[in-house]
C-alpha cells in the first residue's frame, strides 16, 4: 500500500460511497494505528494542528468515547458538543449550530444524529470534513470498518467468507453498513431474524435470508449478533423477549451442535441473555473486546486519512 495513497472522498458519510480501494486503505492504516496504541507511549503528533468537534445529537457512550480517544491519541484538539446542553434546544438549526462551531476554526466534524441523511446534508452546507458516527437507521460506517477489520484479523482475507447478520435488521444502521462493507471486500452476506424485523427490500442488496438461526450458524464463518433496538420501534415486532431469545439467541448448546463454530461478533451494548448468553459473550469464540480495541484504531485511521487530504501531515 503506497504511503501517499489517499481516500477518494473528503468525507466519511457511509460505506456505500467508498470504493473497495478506500476500504482497504482504511484497514491498512488501522493496522498501523493498532500497533501504535499497543505501545507504551500511545500518542502520536499526526493531527497536532487539527481541531475536531464531536457533535452527538443522540445518546452514545462507546462510539463517542472511542472517537474522543482516537482524536487524543492523534494529538488533535477536541471539542465535545452535546445537543441536550445546546442552543438546538432553543430552536437553532443544525447548519447554524455547526457554522457557529466552524467559526472557531474547526477542521473536522464527527456527528451522530437521529435523522437518516443528516451527515450528507451537513457535508453540502459546511466547509469541513464530516465523519458520520451514525445517522438514524441509515449507516454507521466506522462500526462496519472495525467489524471488518476484526473479522480479517481472525480469518484473513474476507473474500469468499460467509457472514450472517442476526437480529433487528430493519432498525439497524450497523447491518446496512456491514452489508455494503463486506460485499465490497468479497464476502457473502446473509441475514437472520424475525420476519417482522427483516426489511422487504433486503433481497435488492444481494443478501440471502436464512429464517432459522441454527441453519444460519451452520452456514456462516462469522455471526454478527445485533441488539434489538426497542427505542426505534413503534410497535411490538415479536411476542416477547423470552421467545426472541429461544429462537434467535445464541447459546453454547446451539454452538456445540454445529459442525464448525463461527466467530461471534456483537457491536454492543450487549443484552446478555437476549441475543447472546454470557457464556457465549465471554467465550473463546467471541471477539467482542477485540472490536472495542479495534474501534479506536479504525477511527484513528479515518481521521488521519481525511485530515491528510491537501495537507502535509506526517
Amino acid at each position: 500500500m503506497p504511503h501517499s495513497a489517499k481516500l477518494s472522498t473528503r468525507h466519511l458519510l457511509g460505506i456505500k460511497g467508498l470504493s473497495p480501494e478506500d476500504i482497504h486503505l482504511i484497514l491498512h492504516w488501522t493496522a498501523q494505528f493498532k500497533e501504535v496504541i499497543n505501545r507504551p507511549i500511545k500518542k502520536v503528533p499526526s493531527l497536532r494542528d487539527i481541531t475536531i468537534a464531536n457533535l452527538f445529537f443522540e445518546n452514545s457512550t462507546r462510539t463517542r468515547l472511542s472517537f474522543e480517544l482516537a482524536e487524543k491519541r492523534l494529538s488533535a484538539d477536541v471539542i465535545n458538543f452535546a445537543a441536550s446542553n445546546s442552543s438546538v434546544k432553543k430552536g437553532e438549526t443544525l447548519v447554524d449550530t455547526v457554522n457557529n462551531i466552524l467559526a472557531m476554526k474547526v477542521d473536522m466534524i464527527v456527528m451522530r444524529h437521529a435523522e437518516p441523511g443528516a451527515a450528507e446534508f451537513l457535508s453540502k452546507h459546511v466547509d469541513a470534513h464530516i465523519v458520520n458516527a451514525g445517522d438514524g437507521t441509515h449507516e454507521h460506517p466506522t462500526q462496519a470498518l472495525l467489524d471488518a477489520f476484526s473479522m480479517s484479523e481472525k480469518l484473513g482475507d474476507l473474500s469468499g467468507k460467509r457472514v450472517v447478520i442476526v437480529g433487528d435488521i430493519t432498525h439497524s444502521r450497523v447491518a446496512l453498513s456491514n452489508i455494503y462493507c463486506l460485499q465490497k471486500l468479497g464476502a457473502e452476506v446473509a441475514v437472520c431474524g424475525p420476519a417482522t424485523l427483516i426489511p422487504r427490500h433486503i433481497y435488492s442488496l444481494g443478501v440471502q435470508v436464512i429464517p432459522r438461526l441454527e441453519d444460519a450458524l451452520e452456514w456462516a464463518d462469522v455471526a454478527n449478533m445485533l441488539r434489538v433496538q426497542h427505542e426505534r420501534m413503534d410497535r411490538a415486532y415479536f411476542p416477547s423477549i423470552r421467545e426472541y431469545h429461544m429462537r434467535y439467541g445464541v447459546t453454547m448448546d446451539k454452538l456445540r451442535a454445529l459442525s464448525s463454530i463461527p466467530v461471534i461478533l456483537h457491536p454492543g451494548p450487549i443484552n446478555r441473555g437476549v441475543e447472546i448468553t454470557s457464556e457465549v459473550a465471554d467465550s473463546e469464540h467471541a471477539i467482542i473486546l477485540d472490536q472495542v480495541q479495534n474501534g479506536v484504531a479504525v477511527r484513528m485511521a479515518v481521521l488521519y486519512l481525511l485530515a491528510s487530504q491537501g495537507k502535509n501531515i506526517a
